[in-house]
């Protein structure tokens, strides 16, 4: 599956809970809280390009599956790797934080945890 394409933010569970608990100052979470998001994800094989926008915070990760690489996170610059679960769930583990992305048709699916709380962006093609 192809995850290629544009995605805006259709809605989000837990975003300020998470937030806090990601360590994420309290002026920039109510910043970020309403602002609109979108996502453009450009796969080539097993390279992805991701460009995340919320509001004016602008954060651009690339990587190969499977191989180490650093990203930019709510928790700043972060090494990980990120795998491919089925053929439609992008999987990384980073400090204390999970992260599982999944396409599903035109939806995109973001779950982030830490600890016991679990951050959900659900987003939609566009």
């Amino acid at each position: 599956m192809n995850f290629t394409g544009k995605y805006r933010l259709q809605s989000q569970e837990n975003f300020e809970p998470f937030m806090k608990a990601a360590g994420v100052p309290e002026d920039v979470i109510q910043k970020m809280k309403n602002a609109e998001g979108t996502s453009e994800i450009v796969q080539n094989g097993k390279h992805f390009k991701l460009i995340i926008s919320t509001g004016s915070k602008v954060m651009q990760n690339e990587f190969t599956l499977g191989e180490e690489c650093e990203l930019d996170t709510v928790l700043g610059k972060v090494k990980a790797v990120v795998n491919l679960e089925g053929e439609n769930k992008l999987v990384t583990t980073f400090k204390n934080m999970k992260s599982v992305t999944e396409l599903n048709g035109d939806t995109i699916t973001n779950t982030m945890t830490i600890g016991d709380i679990v951050f959900k962006r659900i987003s939609k093609r566009i």
